[in-house]
């Protein structure tokens, strides 16, 4: 079964002025559909054709290189246009703020350590917020790898992500990478991310 590019949960421009509908048209409608109709090349006709995306992930390390890529991009998209969003809420609330602030010691404190993370993957790749044995931590994985991938550095349930790759930000921050990162935290739909937590327990 084909795997399909979800819809948008928001219209393009909702979320300027952090993210601008330009680069959410070209991010969406062209390089999120590329991983999707690359990754249904790659699996077609052989031993993973019907696997669930979930599944590709988990086995990262013994795909092919196109499976792990163009996988990866599909689940990391499919879950950041989830973590994006236009809610009211500009911070966490309930248990989620509480386990943030025992881990980072504030809102602040997990930003410039997730932020930390993103500026400092050298290359393409996703920032990540993550559940592992319990507790909170930040992380970065290169290209499309994420926390779920059996090859991953650093292994664990992710509850938010960012992605670094320049195709996410370079319309409108060029090379600054950390002025992109400051300005997306402005953009997180913190229900959906606290729905992770709970999730991830």
């Amino acid at each position: 079964m084909a795997f399909t590019l979800p819809q948008l949960p928001y219209p393009h421009e909702a979320l300027e002025p952090y993210i601008d509908a330009q680069t959410m048209q070209i991010h969406h409608g062209k390089h999120h559909q590329a991983y999707v109709d690359n990754l249904n090349k790659a699996i077609a006709g052989t031993e993973h054709e019907n696997k669930s995306l979930e599944e590709l992930v988990a086995s990262a390390g013994s795909i092919t290189p196109a499976v792990r890529n163009n996988g990866g991009g599909h689940w990391n998209h499919s879950f950041f246009w989830q973590i994006l969003g236009t809610n009211a809420d500009k911070a966490p609330t309930g248990e989620l703020s509480e386990a943030i602030n025992s881990t980072f010691g504030s809102l602040d404190g997990l930003k410039e350590k997730v932020n930390t993370a993103g500026a400092t993957r050298f290359g393409s790749g996703w920032a990540w917020l993550i559940v592992k044995d319990g507790r909170l931590e930040a992380s970065s994985t290169p290209n499309q790898d994420n926390p779920l991938m059996d090859v991953a550095e650093v292994k664990g349930k992710p509850i938010l992500g960012i992605d670094v790759w320049e195709h996410a930000y370079y319309l409108k921050y060029q090379n600054k990478r950390p002025d992109y990162l400051a300005a997306v935290w402005n953009a997180i739909n913190w229900k959906k991310v606290a729905e992770n937590f709970a999730s991830s327990k």
